[in-house]
């Protein structure tokens, strides 16, 4: 039924009026008419539910196209591990790889006057900033710390620094802290640089951010026992090839944020400058670079984090220092030692990242009245300490101000050991945990993935990167997968993929419910950050020794340690992505009665899932690099491998290994980071 309402008369002296209102008039009657004779016509919905439901026929129509070619290969391909005929032997070419460098280290143009200088400039520029540092003493070096914390971010972080420098000292580890630093600021330095430079052609070219993406995958994710054997071919034992060892892992971070602050500088200002006539110099000098200054910052706290991380396995190839420290005391298996050079490593972690954070805080801010004097005040009172202590002849720490921190830690241990291992009634000891965690979890998981056929294996990667992903995802991820055969380590790569599932699983399990009770309680986030803060820096190495004494050697102390490592991550992510739902959402679910429980299941967990995607992502990552290293301790697989290939100088085996671990660690990324797919309107979603 169609009803005309009846307009109000215009007025005659308003010819504006009377157009308007016949127009209205003709229009509405035209609609009506319309209304009445026209057939209905199905409308075009283009909102987020028919979004949801092509989504949800998308993934049945794959999972019934996965079914199908189950089927169809089990008939034409059977069963069976990666054919033979489908693998290559690289160790020919490696070992005559190998052989070259070794015989022409000596006399080759490149290593003479290439290789050569870059290996004289380390060592001189490490020397330098040792010098520096044993010049200004222990007091000039712990004034200048307090003094660079207070001048940034407050009294609080000033005293904070002086307890850290303090606390190496007293732990007898004064020197090789300054050694590491000294090592540190080089390599730091020279990964923001190279970081720097990449990321900058990363972004000002979308061809260079495509090229640069996967070399700098493969830079992150390639266990570092991979690389150290080609570094130390090249660059022999010492100093330069530890730095340029850290150089590879740290530079990653910086390039990546800062690509990230050019990419996304704002576009009105960037536009801005160029209506003025900017050239292109001029508007990265004068736009972009200012605009991306919290990416670059954090990408500098970032490469000093992972610089520390890499401080304990670069003394494997004589890095000296801290690493060096710890590395002797996890030879002879002294916990003790090893955790008081443990603990500087933490507190310069610490320290550098709450230093870097708050300077990043505040940039942006108007510089305060007499900035430059108090900058003159800070270096003047360090170069007056630093004076005092020479004259004082109190250049290095004394040896009465030690404390002896080994010996009760290692009683410590030993009492976990007598009463931890096998001696709890009733639950058992942590000895039979592990066996039953090997036993049920890992053995089933990984004969379970080694009984699967390698076309199955391929097809359940691809299945799954579809289904969060798009196509090219997916290939990623299968010929990730398929490479890993091709070199020929199939049923290693799938063990240490089980243990890296098992490991990630109770990763998550214990991250996720620690991260939402931390963002729903400050109380328990604030007791929980200095806790994360330490076993997020404290070496990977540390780990393995209380994990063995607890836990014993195998496959199980392994992913105890990988736990533990990647635990710190998921729980920061997740809190964070939970305490940043909109609060009017949350304000919108109380109002409609919505209980504790509801609010958290219905409305913060949906809310923060591309945190909590990430978080899975990152702890998957991080559980990896750990599990590699696992391979000191019993873990077995490409961890082990990569570990004899350096111990062996074995460079086809230790490199190989590596590969497949890149590999691997590009195929996890795929199958747990969502990609856009493009919605039915042609927008990203």
């Amino acid at each position: 039924m169609t009803t005309t309402a009846t307009p109000a008369p215009p007025d005659p002296t308003n010819t504006n009026t009377n157009t308007n209102t016949a127009t209205n008039t003709a229009t509405n009657t035209s609609t009506a008419t319309s209304a009445t004779t026209t057939a209905p016509t199905p409308s075009t919905d283009t909102g987020p539910g028919a979004l949801r439901r092509l989504t949800r026929h998308r993934g049945r129509l794959i999972v019934a196209c996965a079914a199908v070619a189950f089927v169809l290969g089990w008939a034409l391909l059977g069963a069976g591990n990666w054919p033979a005929s489908l693998s290559v032997d690289l160790s020919g070419p490696l070992e005559r790889t190998s052989d070259w460098i070794i015989d022409n280290r000596d006399g080759h143009p490149l290593f003479l006057y290439f290789l050569g200088h870059v290996s004289n400039v380390v060592v001189v520029s490490v020397r330098a900033v040792y010098l520096v540092l044993l010049a200004l003493g222990w007091a000039g070096v712990t004034a200048a710390a307090a003094l660079l914390a207070w001048r940034v971010a407050g009294v609080r972080l000033a005293l904070t620094s002086l307890a850290a420098f303090a606390v190496c000292g007293l732990l007898g580890m004064w020197v090789p802290t300054m050694q590491t630093l000294a090592l540190m600021v080089v390599a730091v330095a020279a990964s923001v640089l190279l970081g720097g430079l990449l990321g900058l052609a990363a972004g000002l070219s979308d061809r260079m951010h495509r090229i640069l993406r996967p070399v700098l995958d493969t830079m992150q994710v390639l266990p570092a026992f991979a690389y150290l054997l080609p570094v130390v071919l090249v660059f022999g034992i010492g100093v330069p090839a530890a730095v340029l060892a850290t150089v590879v892992y740290a530079a990653p971070p910086m390039a990546r944020l800062t690509a990230l602050g050019l990419r996304d500088a704002d576009a009105g200002v960037v536009e801005a400058a160029t209506s003025l006539g900017a050239t292109g110099r001029q508007r990265l000098l004068t736009a972009r670079l200012p605009l991306a200054r919290k990416e670059l910052l954090l990408g500098l706290n970032q490469s000093i984090m992972m610089a520390l991380g890499m401080a304990v396995i670069a003394s494997v190839i004589g890095a000296g220092g801290l690493g060096d420290r710890v590395y002797q005391a996890l030879a002879s298996v002294d916990v003790g030692a090893a955790l008081a050079a443990g603990v500087p490593i933490v507190l310069l972690a610490v320290v550098l990242d709450r230093v870097t954070a708050a300077a990043g805080q505040r940039i942006g801010e108007a510089p305060a009245d007499h900035s430059r004097l108090r900058w003159a005040v800070v270096a003047l009172v360090t170069v007056v300490v630093a004076v005092g202590a020479r004259l004082l002849d109190r250049l290095s720490w004394p040896d009465a101000w030690t404390v002896d921190f080994a010996e009760p830690v290692n009683g410590a241990v030993d009492w976990m050991t007598a009463h931890l291992y096998s001696g709890v009634p009733l639950v058992g000891g942590t000895a039979d945990w592990a066996g039953h965690f090997t036993s049920w979890v890992l053995n089933p998981l990984r004969d379970g993935l080694q009984w699967l056929p390698w076309w199955a294996v391929l097809l359940t990667v691809g299945v799954l990167a579809l289904l969060i992903g798009t196509w090219r995802t997916a290939a990623t991820a299968v010929l990730a997968m398929a490479a890993i055969g091709v070199l020929g380590v199939w049923d290693p790569a799938l063990d240490t993929l089980s243990q890296v599932l098992a490991a990630v699983t109770v990763t998550l399990l214990l991250g996720f419910a620690l991260g939402v009770a931390a963002a729903r309680s400050t109380r328990l986030g604030r007791a929980l950050r200095p806790v994360l803060d330490v076993f997020q820096t404290m070496p990977q190495f540390v780990y393995l020794i209380p994990v063995v004494a607890l836990f014993g050697v195998g496959r199980a102390p392994a992913a105890a340690a990988a736990v533990v490592y990647a635990l710190p991550a998921v729980v920061r992510i997740t809190a964070q992505g939970v305490r940043a739902v909109d609060p009017s959402a949350m304000e919108s679910a109380r109002s409609l009665g919505a209980t504790g429980r509801q609010q958290l299941l219905q409305v913060q967990l949906p809310l923060a899932r591309p945190a909590l995607l990430l978080a899975v992502n990152q702890g998957v990552v991080l559980v990896l690099a750990v599990v590699v290293i696992g391979g000191l301790v019993g873990g077995g697989a490409l961890g082990y491998d990569a570990v004899f290939g350096l111990a062996q100088g074995d460079l086809a085996t230790g490199l190989v290994a590596g590969a497949a671990i890149v590999c691997l660690g590009l195929m996890l990324d795929r199958v747990t980071q969502p990609t856009g797919r493009r919605d039915l309107t042609g927008k990203g979603a």
